[in-house]
């Protein structure tokens, strides 16, 4: 399936020591890029998270930010005096180094991670809480991801269908517009009153037709259009492949352009190359 790289998720459970919310967001990035926010006391969680993310998601940047809020009946506070006392003795040698010193702050030390303990909170408890909802909130960020990226798919596959039909009908149009060219070094020959030689004129119109030549062109182009159908069906991740394929087409909608020798081939040439920056926009946003 093809999946967006741009979605959110929010997942909140209560628990009788207080609740747990995670937020998840993504958008589009070349590699997978993840930001963890996580509360000092659930901070060891931060690895198995990574891991987490690595095995289900390529592509992003993907920022979960997770909130803990305690019920105030589940906490009791105690000082860990043991690290209270290292922090101490490492302000006193800081203090000591300094021409003016100032007293030590009770509130700034007590709001030194670790210098408080929750003694009744069970950590344990919390931390497992905490893995269970953050799967489920990226088991919804995917599935919100896997919902764009249809859509995507869908605006991708009706430009594929737009140059397909460009395609046949350059191809349609190119033997009455090598014909037309004939007439009109016919007619310019006679208005110059120059004598008409079959010979040379069948050798310019051969060099003419060598020059407007764009059937490797075209078939190129629906080979690539095919293959750009098949990748969007194809599992995993797909991204850069199509963005490779879009290079390709974008190659061929050049030359088309450069061995156009009037302005409807042109003119094709340019709706082309419209309708693929169209489509590599919409890649950018695809895992």
């Amino acid at each position: 399936m093809t999946r967006s790289m741009t979605a959110f998720a929010r997942q909140e459970v209560q628990h009788e020591w207080g609740s747990l919310i995670w937020e998840v967001r993504s958008v589009n990035h070349r590699y997978l890029e993840p930001h963890l926010r996580l509360p000092e006391s659930l901070r060891d969680l931060e690895g198995p998270l990574r891991e987490t993310l690595r095995n289900k998601l390529s592509r992003g940047k993907i920022e979960c930010t997770l909130r803990f809020v305690p019920e105030a009946q589940s906490q009791t506070l105690t000082v860990n005096e043991a690290f209270a006392r290292e922090l101490l003795e490492a302000a006193q040698q800081v203090e000591n180094l300094l021409p003016v010193s100032k007293p030590i702050d009770t509130m700034d030390l007590l709001r030194w991670p670790g210098v408080l303990q929750d003694t009744r909170l069970d950590m344990d408890a919390v931390k497992k809480a905490a893995l269970t909802l953050f799967h489920k909130a990226l088991d919804e960020l995917i599935d919100n991801r896997g919902r764009e990226g249809v859509e995507l798919a869908a605006l991708i596959d009706q430009r594929l269908d737009t140059i397909t039909e460009i395609v046949t009908e350059v191809r349609t149009k190119l033997p009455g517009i090598l014909q037309a060219q004939r007439e009109n070094l016919r007619a310019r020959l006679k208005e110059l009153k120059a004598e008409l030689d079959e010979g040379r004129l069948e050798q310019e119109m051969v060099i003419l037709a060598q020059k407007a030549d764009v059937d490797e062109e075209m078939d190129r182009l629906n080979t690539h259009v095919q293959e750009v159908k098949r990748v969007l069906k194809s599992k995993g991740p797909i991204g850069r492949r199509l963005d490779f394929l879009m290079q390709e087409l974008n190659r061929e909608a050049n030359t088309l352009s450069s061995k156009s020798i009037v302005s409807d081939t042109t003119q094709s040439a340019v709706e082309l190359k419209v309708l693929i920056e169209q489509m590599r926009e919409q890649i950018q946003n695809i895992e």
